[in-house]
């Protein structure tokens, strides 16, 4: 087995509770089914959010998804003039047998503009 980071990220609409979860679960989902993985694969999960998203940590819409033993952190992103609002990220630590090549990064809603280069 080895370890793989994984990215994603997903535009949400809105600064809402429901929507960070919503939006977080969706994100969490589609790396973990588009990988092939379960929770036990997960080492941890990095979340960050820019800075216009305060209403909810994104780490408990994991939690709710049963990522319970999974260490989990939250971050706020860099405020770079002109970014991409409303924008959640997650870098994941898997062990995984999928070469680095096979690795599929997600990127959701809006949030698929920031990487073009890959497949949706």
């Amino acid at each position: 087995m080895a370890v793989r980071a994984v990215r994603g990220a997903i535009q949400i609409d809105g600064d809402s509770r429901d929507d960070i979860l919503e939006g977080t679960a969706e994100l969490v989902t589609a790396v973990l089914k588009r990988n092939e993985l379960t929770s036990d694969d997960i080492i941890s999960i990095l979340f960050t959010a820019t800075p216009d998203l305060t209403a909810e940590f994104p780490a408990y819409a994991a939690r709710l998804l049963g990522l319970t033993d999974v260490p989990l952190m939250c971050a706020v992103e860099i405020a770079v003039p002109g970014a991409m609002p409303r924008v959640l990220r997650l870098l994941a630590h898997v062990e995984t047998d999928l070469p680095r090549a096979d690795v599929h990064h997600v990127y959701l809603r809006g949030a698929a503009a920031l990487r073009r280069d890959l497949p949706n």
